[in-house]
């Protein structure tokens, strides 16, 4: 028995040349070749970082060269620079006449103060005055009068003397021809002698009188040039009984009440000067060190800058801040109200052309000696740096980072210190 079989169905086939034979494994092999190239570099960056972070949570910056700028921002709060108090000058009932809020004129009166002591005393010293301007003008016609007696006694006194050298000369001549004795001759001679001596004496006694007079006019004079003295200060306590206002502004707050009774340099009320304001500011006591007496500052108001300056600084540090107070330089903004807040920024140093970078976390978790640096193959790599002064905003790179490269400033505890992180997109 014949068994069919499939021959009559076969087709013959020509044998494969070797090219076409290994062709699809060259494809395969090219295809592995190109994923290798593609792929190794990312591999390599995997093995050699040991910690991976995404992209979206850091926070880069660029290293810039310019100019930082060192400062403190502080919440300040406008006060008064000129706020008096008025105090009462003697004891007395006071009236006010003014109420707390008001707007005052300089020199405006604000309260007045009941003082009869004070008033009587001033009348009697009035009067004293009064009598010793009196006195002193009896004084001065006694001078006269005396001055009078003594030009009158050496006035007779002269004529004494001219009648005793006349009858002296008459002697002297009768002595000769002996009209007249010895005796006589003598005698005239001793009148001579007595005349000229009360006229000397009569102009020494007119002299020394002057003098005295002269001492007892002065001294009456200074005693009443004290009691004028007097006389004006108590005029003027009884004036300043009308307390007045030494500024234009409004009244602060009044410390008694009307018709009270009140003790000498009690303070009664403060009024406060609308044209002069400052900002007390509370810096904190890291920039206690470095803040001066006419740093420049800035301040502020309405989204404007107006320059200023550091005027008083607190010797003391009060809940770890010190009080300082800035002045406004030139016109003072307008619009401005007590215990107003404003944001003032004290520019304690200034630094021309030095690397700067943006500040962030990353000077506190790496201590502002460590940063990490984003290569253009992602892989942040562990860098010392140095840093120098700090602003607001920025702050200064003394060493370890060049301009233009790109810094992680987020914070770094996730880097967990490694040497290169690979930052994934």
């Amino acid at each position: 028995m014949k068994i069919a079989d499939t021959s009559a169905q076969d087709v013959a086939l020509e044998p494969r040349s070797p090219a076409r034979r290994w062709l699809p494994a060259a494809i395969v092999a090219l295809a592995l070749v190109l994923i290798a190239w593609v792929a190794i570099p990312s591999v390599q960056r995997w093995a050699g970082s040991s910690v991976t972070v995404p992209m979206d949570r850091l926070r880069l910056a660029t290293v810039q060269r310019g100019d930082l700028v060192r400062d403190a921002s502080v919440q300040g709060r406008v006060v008064a620079a000129v706020s008096p108090s008025l105090f009462a000058p003697a004891d007395g009932s006071i009236t006010l006449l003014v109420d707390a809020g008001a707007e005052v004129e300089e020199n405006q009166v604000l309260a007045t103060l009941d003082s009869p002591e004070l008033q009587n005393r001033l009348q009697q010293e009035q009067a004293t005055l009064d009598s010793l301007s009196v006195e002193l003008e009896r004084q001065r016609i006694e001078a006269k009068q005396k001055d009078l007696d003594n030009r009158k006694n050496i006035d007779l006194a002269k004529v004494t003397l001219v009648a005793a050298e006349r009858e002296r000369r008459r002697a002297e001549s009768g002595f000769q021809i002996d009209a007249i004795s010895q005796i006589d001759y003598e005698k005239t001679k001793d009148d001579l002698e007595t005349a000229r001596l009360a006229h000397e004496h009569a102009v020494a006694d007119a002299r020394l009188d002057a003098e005295r007079l002269a001492f007892e006019l002065q001294t009456k004079e200074l005693q009443l040039e004290r009691q004028r003295f007097l006389v004006q200060d108590l005029a003027r306590q009884v004036e300043d009984l009308e307390m007045r206002s030494p500024v234009r502004g409004i009244v602060g707050n009044l410390l008694v009440e009307q018709k009270a009774a009140v003790g000498r340099n009690q303070e009664v009320m403060s009024v406060v000067d609308l044209t002069a304001f400052e900002i007390e500011a509370q810096v904190p006591e890291s920039y206690a060190d470095d803040l001066g007496l006419g740093m420049p500052a800035e301040v502020t108001v309405a989204s404007q800058a107006y320059p200023a300056s550091v005027v008083s600084i607190s010797p003391e540090i009060i809940q770890n801040q010190v009080t300082t107070r800035v002045r406004f330089e030139g016109q003072m903004p307008p619009g401005l109200r007590q215990n107003q807040r404003l944001t003032t920024r004290i520019l304690m140093e200034e630094k021309r052309d030095v690397l700067t970078l943006q500040r962030g976390q990353f000077l506190d978790s790496g201590g502002s000696r460590v940063a990490y640096v984003l290569g253009s193959d992602n892989v942040a790599h562990r860098r010392a740096i140095e840093v120098g002064a700090r602003s607001l905003a920025a702050v200064e790179i003394v060493d370890g980072l060049a301009e233009g490269e790109v810094v992680v400033i987020s914070s770094i505890d996730s880097f967990r210190g490694a040497d290169s992180v690979l930052v994934s997109d």
